[in-house]
């Protein structure tokens, strides 16, 4: 049974999609493409259907990732199936934390910069939607520099399923 993995942020147009977008690129990259599923979601609807953001997709074309996306809401239901959900900054995680159903499901939840020894005490991922595109290249540096982190703690926990 593969590791699910979810980012969250508010409308999935943006910084969930870039997330899940580089994150499945160190997947493969570590060999784990297959024993971990990867996507996105937001905590609201607004978006629902809809690729990324123009902007969110340049950006991760221009750092050689791939960007094919539809928005989507989070639903409290997927907690059951889901082993760990990257919030992206911490609105996004009190939401979630309220969401959650039980508190084994609460604890499933993390701040995607908590991965990155760099970030200090600025655990989160700035929105860059009313930004220009210097705030979305920003974005991008903030999930690359978090993704190491992310793939060696998820390492451990697949190999020790297989164990």
């Amino acid at each position: 049974m593969p590791y699910r993995v979810c980012f969250v942020c508010t409308g999935n147009i943006c910084r969930s999609p870039m997330a899940e977008s580089v994150f499945r690129a160190h997947i493969e990259e570590a060999g784990l493409d297959g024993l971990v599923e990867v996507d996105s979601a937001g905590t609201g609807g607004w978006h629902e259907g809809d690729g990324s953001d123009s902007r969110t997709v340049a950006v991760l074309e221009a750092g050689g990732y791939e960007s094919d996306h539809a928005a989507r809401q989070f639903q409290v239901s997927w907690f059951s199936r889901l082993d760990l959900v990257i919030a992206l900054d911490s609105g996004h995680l009190k939401a979630l934390r309220r969401l959650a159903p039980t508190p084994e499901d609460a604890t499933k939840i993390r701040l995607l910069r908590s991965y990155d020894p760099a970030a200090g005490d600025d655990l989160d991922v700035p929105d860059p939607y009313y930004g220009r595109m210097d705030r979305f290249e920003e974005c991008l540096e903030m999930v690359v520099a978090a993704s190491p982190g992310l793939v060696a703690a998820i390492q451990e926990k697949v190999e020790g399923r297989a164990a």
